[in-house]
């Protein structure tokens, strides 16, 4: 085993509104060297820190737009997120749980603030990540998969140190909830004070670690505050993160896709001419339809 060494610490950059519900901090594709392809299979990151909503009778969020060509993952730690997609997918996520819609070949889709929330307000934390479809998988059919954090495994650190949320992939013989196309890791390290953690991926998935509460120190040397990202080096395999305080941090890692991406606004192919039909599709209108 050798150990993977940090590449950079990425720190939060000015925040944007999507739509009017998502005020975000993005990070992939991000000016940190965090590209598409250096990130592959993870396309983008979004990340709505801790944000107070006030009340409101009118649910903030994103109206009826398209995707084809990858999947859409966003992952509820405040707040409730309700989802509608013209392949029939929804529901609604709150603290803990998952949904994971795979667009594929092409959908619609609008995703605000579940309503009852939104009446009273407060505190809103979500992470979007895009994952991309290989090629032989990007026209396939759409899915949706709602997972409730009870359904989430749970890898029990010893010690009362704390916990693993497999959401996909495995950790420690635990399997994710999540069926992928590729092989994907995510889990939410869960560490009390003092908590430490040792993570085995293999040194060419692309990784990275986000810190959403709290303060994680890596093998030990390298400091990643709240709200910080760090992006691993592909020099090893496993790797030890330990909390100076509570903390809260979501782990991604993936087996790159090599193959060329050529992404557009909400579409991700592999060349030119399969974007300009991507348009032409949802034109045409065979992306389905979606009351906004």
């Amino acid at each position: 085993m050798k150990t993977r060494t940090v590449e950079l610490v990425a720190s939060p950059g000015a925040p944007h509104f999507v739509g009017d519900g998502f005020r975000v901090h993005n990070f992939i594709p991000g000016g940190y060297r965090m590209d598409m392809q250096r990130m592959n299979p993870f396309l983008m990151l979004d990340y709505n820190s801790t944000y107070n909503f006030p009340p409101t009778h009118k649910p903030k969020g994103v109206g009826v737009h398209p995707h084809r060509g990858f999947e859409t993952v966003t992952i509820a730690y405040k707040g409730k997120v309700q989802h509608h997609d013209s392949s029939g997918g929804g529901g609604v996520i709150g603290e803990g749980d998952v949904q994971w819609m795979t667009a594929a070949r092409g959908v619609l889709h609008k995703e605000y603030h579940e309503e009852e929330w939104s009446k009273k307000g407060g505190d809103f934390q979500m992470v979007q990540l895009w994952v991309n479809l290989p090629k032989k998988d990007k026209m396939s059919t759409p899915k949706y998969q709602a997972i409730k954090n009870q359904d989430i495994k749970r890898y029990e650190l010893e010690g009362k140190a704390g916990f693993v949320e497999v959401i996909a992939g495995e950790h420690k013989g635990i399997k994710g909830a999540a069926s992928t196309f590729t092989p994907i890791h995510l889990f939410n390290a869960r560490l009390n004070k003092g908590g430490k953690a040792v993570l085995e991926l293999p040194a060419h998935y692309n990784t990275a670690l986000l810190v959403l509460e709290g303060n994680i120190v890596i093998n030990g040397k390298v400091e990643i505050p709240t709200d910080h990202l760090a992006l691993m080096a592909n020099d090893g395999d496993t790797f030890e993160i330990e909390a100076t305080e509570d903390a809260v941090a979501l782990l991604m890692s993936g087996e790159p896709i090599n193959e060329p991406i050529a992404a557009h606004g909400p579409f991700v192919m592999n060349t030119k001419e399969e974007l300009l039909e991507a348009f032409k599709d949802f034109n045409n209108g065979k992306f389905g339809y979606l009351e906004d």
